[in-house]
């Protein structure tokens, strides 16, 4: 199976938005936007529930279970939680680890 980070992108703008209650014609959100820090539209709270709302979507597109918030990605210098980008990097280096085992 191939990775398409360009569907790991979709799936985490579609979270987001629903995440946030916004509808996707209201907000504009990419691969550059922040989800986590300053600026963001996200709480702490909502993180946990995009966090869980992604790994289930991954799961469904996939076919792969992936936990997203680990010691790992807590350990990292640059959070993979800033951006949709930078989650979509993160989450891509998951399935391709758990593809090749």
């Amino acid at each position: 199976m191939k990775i398409d980070k360009n569907s790991i992108v979709d799936i985490i703008i579609k979270e987001v938005l629903t995440t946030i209650g916004a509808e996707s014609d209201n907000i504009n959100i990419n691969s550059d936007s922040i989800i986590y820090g300053d600026n963001s539209p996200l709480d702490s709270l909502a993180l946990v529930s995009l966090i869980v709302a992604v790994e289930q979507s991954m799961e469904d597109e996939f076919g792969i279970t992936i936990t997203i918030a680990d010691e790992r990605a807590m350990s990292l210098d640059n959070s993979p939680f800033r951006s949709v980008g930078s989650l979509a990097d993160y989450i891509e280096d998951l399935l391709e680890e758990e593809l090749n085992g």
